[in-house]
């Protein structure tokens, strides 16, 4: 069976891995020259498969003030005129509550667990160097009240099989001393030891680069998805540049242009761009590298992740609701610096230009709950794996194997329903 993925960031270039590796002729498609180039390309590292809260819970509506007025937020909402903005943040806004907090985090825990032992397989199966590492990741808190509502949260997510650790102040430092020379007045953190770290971009690069040696695969990129070509309630083909591509199925992983194609094809989704920010910091010697954490970190409070990946540290952070904007404005250049001045000082050396920090601008690709789509669609032979929002990098290898079985007819190795289409 011939099947045409739609778009090569890591949630695309691995549903070609998997459907390729289950027999398929697979032809991968994206608009960039090469794959993992837009959200993929620099996202926060951090593959947290035990630490899923999720955004839409109920301290949104305590918050929400400040996210709307605050100038130090780090969420920020820039209202448009724009019709599915506005769905999608009242979607959003019904979200934000415990039963469904507490339900998105079940199944996103499901799904996360998956992922890990999935990754796991594919790393034995095709070896190859995209930084990868588990070691292990701290939640930093800066309030008592804070710390108190994730040991509730780490509680519940214990019930459902994580395994992680409330701790003190000192103790986080004993684990990364690296925070020692924070400053910053740390309560405590949240300790997960089986966290890992990888470079999601190389990662997609170098899958890429491993499939092109199959002869049931090919990649196009630098094709823009045109017109799609429907009869009968299928997709029959689409365009792609020059040149008109058929298929048996199709899967749409086109990130934040899937919902513009999923309107194409007769239907909606509810998927909209979270906009983020990062900076990737060259640890240029000793001193640098040794003042940089090695676990991996996350500012609660200011919502910036570090992740150490090589002799790089990713720096990341803040959620935006601005639509497709991607500009980077100097502003958000300076607020990750002065994050990480602020608790890793010394790993940023001073000669470095604001463009020798590699500034990135990426949106996620985001459902309001927080769980992504991964299924049929109302579209006969179109796959949908979409909606990963900030975990893509996180759940990309259980949703894509979920995706596979799917396509399949194979039973499903998780419960599905929690990631069918529902319109």
């Amino acid at each position: 069976m011939h099947i045409v993925v739609l778009g090569a960031g890591v949630i695309g270039v691995t549903s070609a891995y998997r459907l390729l590796e289950s027999g398929h002729q697979v032809t991968l498609i994206d608009a960039e020259a090469k794959a993992g180039a837009q959200t993929s390309l620099a996202n926060g590292g951090q593959l947290s498969f035990s630490y899923v809260a999720p955004l839409a819970d109920r301290s949104v509506w305590t918050h929400w003030p400040h996210y709307l007025f605050g100038a130090d937020s780090p969420l920020t909402l820039h209202p448009k005129m724009d019709p599915s903005q506005w769905r999608w943040l009242l979607q959003f806004l019904r979200s934000c509550n415990t039963a469904t907090a507490q339900k998105t985090t079940i199944d996103l825990l499901r799904l996360g667990f998956f992922s890990r032992d999935q990754l796991a397989n594919m790393m034995a199966a095709v070896p190859f160097d995209f930084q990868h590492k588990t070691a292990g990741k701290l939640v930093m808190f800066t309030d008592t009240k804070g710390l108190a509502a994730a040991r509730r949260q780490v509680e519940f997510q214990a019930r459902h099989g994580s395994r992680q650790e409330v701790i003190d102040a000192a103790r986080c430092i004993a684990i990364e001393p690296a925070l020692a020379n924070a400053q910053r007045d740390w309560v405590g953190g949240v300790y997960t030891p089986s966290e890992e770290a990888g470079d999601c971009a190389v990662f997609c690069q170098r899958l890429v680069a491993a499939m092109s040696q199959h002869p049931q695969f090919r990649f196009t990129p630098s094709q823009r998805v045109g017109k799609l070509e429907m009869r009968n309630g299928a997709l029959i083909a689409v365009q792609a540049g020059d040149e008109q591509i058929a298929a048996d199925k199709f899967v749409l992983a086109m990130g934040v242009h899937s919902a513009a194609f999923a309107r194409q094809a007769g239907f909606n989704l509810s998927v909209y761009p979270l906009k983020g920010y990062s900076l990737t910091i060259p640890l240029l010697n000793g001193a640098s590298q040794a003042a940089a954490p090695k676990v991996s970190i996350t500012d609660l409070s200011k919502k910036i992740v570090y992740s150490r990946l090589g002799e790089r540290l990713r720096v990341a952070g803040r959620v935006e609701i601005v639509g497709l904007n991607r500009h980077i404005p100097q502003r958000a250049i300076q607020e990750l610096k002065r994050g990480i001045g602020a608790l890793f000082p010394g790993s940023v050396d001073p000669s470095l230009s604001d463009t020798e920090l590699s500034p990135w601008a990426g949106l996620r690709p985001a459902t309001p709950t927080g769980v992504p789509i991964i299924g049929a669609s109302p579209v006969a032979n179109l796959y949908l794996n979409v909606g990963h929002g900030g975990l893509g990098w996180t759940l990309a290898h259980g949703s894509v194997t979920l995706l596979s079985q799917l396509v399949n007819g194979q039973s499903p190795g998780i419960e599905n329903s929690p990631f069918a289409f529902r319109g």
